[in-house]
C-alpha cells in the first residue's frame, strides 16, 4: 500500500465491471440481437448471430491503435450491418438498442447505495471510464445516480483510453484535486489500478488482480464507505 484513502478529496468509478454487472450487458446485447432476428429475418440462428456479434465488436477494438478512443457506438453499425446482412440505418435500430439497455442492465451490488452515500458527504464523485458520452449517461441515468456524479470523464471526451494518464489527469482537473487526494475503484488492474497508480492515485481494486498498483482490495462496494468514513 502507497497511498491513504483516508486523505481523499475525491473518489472516481469505472463503469464497466464496478457500476456496471458486465453480465447484465451481456444479456442486453443477447435481447437485442433476438430482437434483430425478429425485425430482420436473419440468415443466421441466434445464436450464430450472437457469436457474430461478438466477433465483430471485439475485433473492432483489437483494431485500436495502442490506448487511441474507439467508438462503442462504430463498433454496434458494424456488428448490425454483418449481423443482418444489410446496411441498417442507426435511427432504425439504435432507439431499440437503447430501449433494452434501459430494462436489461443492472448496477453490481452495492455500486448505487455507495455513489449516492458518498454524494451526500464532501467529496467529489466522478467517473472515469472507458465509454462513449451518450451511453455512460444512458447507463447513469438508468441506475438513478446521474445527478449524484459531480463529474464524468469518458474516453470519448477524452480520445483516449486507460490506462494512459490524460484519462485521469482529466478527471482530476474536473475535481481540482490532487492524485494523493484522489481514488480510483476499477476492476481492471493494467488500465485502472496501474494507470492510477502511475498519476499518483489511490487505488481500490473490486474484481480486478492484487498487485502492487492495489491500494485497497474490496469484494462488496459498500467496503468503500467503511474506507473513507473515518474522515468524516
Amino acid at each position: 500500500m502507497t497511498n491513504d484513502v483516508s486523505e481523499c478529496e475525491a473518489v472516481f468509478w469505472d463503469i464497466g465491471g464496478v457500476l456496471l454487472d458486465v453480465k447484465s450487458a451481456r444479456k442486453s446485447h443477447w435481447q437485442f440481437v433476438e430482437a434483430l432476428a425478429d425485425e430482420y429475418d436473419l440468415l443466421l440462428p441466434v445464436e450464430d448471430a450472437i457469436e457474430t456479434w461478438r466477433a465483430v465488436v471485439g475485433q473492432h477494438f483489437r483494431e485500436r491503435n495502442g490506448t487511441e478512443f474507439r467508438s462503442s457506438r462504430a463498433a454496434y453499425e458494424k456488428a448490425v450491418d454483418e449481423v443482418t446482412a444489410e446496411s441498417i440505418p442507426t435511427d432504425s435500430w439504435v432507439p431499440l438498442f437503447e430501449r433494452i439497455q434501459r430494462e436489461t442492465l443492472q448496477p453490481n451490488v452495492g455500486a448505487v447505495e455507495t455513489v449516492k452515500y458518498l454524494d451526500e458527504i464532501d467529496l467529489h464523485v466522478g467517473v472515469v471510464s472507458d465509454i462513449d458520452d451518450k451511453e455512460a449517461k444512458l447507463i447513469l441515468d438508468s441506475f438513478g445516480v446521474m445527478q449524484s456524479f459531480d463529474s464524468v470523464t469518458t474516453s470519448e471526451s477524452v480520445g483516449w483510453t486507460k490506462p494512459n494518464p490524460r484519462m485521469f489527469e482529466a478527471a482530476l482537473r474536473k475535481a481540482s484535486v490532487r492524485p494523493s487526494n484522489a481514488v480510483m475503484i476499477g476492476d481492471r488492474y493494467e488500465h485502472d489500478m496501474v494507470g492510477a497508480t502511475e498519476v499518483g492515485m489511490c487505488t481500490v481494486a473490486y474484481g480486478a488482480d492484487d498487485g502492487a498498483a492495489v491500494d485497497y482490495h474490496v469484494e462488496d462496494l459498500q467496503t468503500v464507505i467503511d474506507l473513507v468514513e473515518e474522515k468524516y
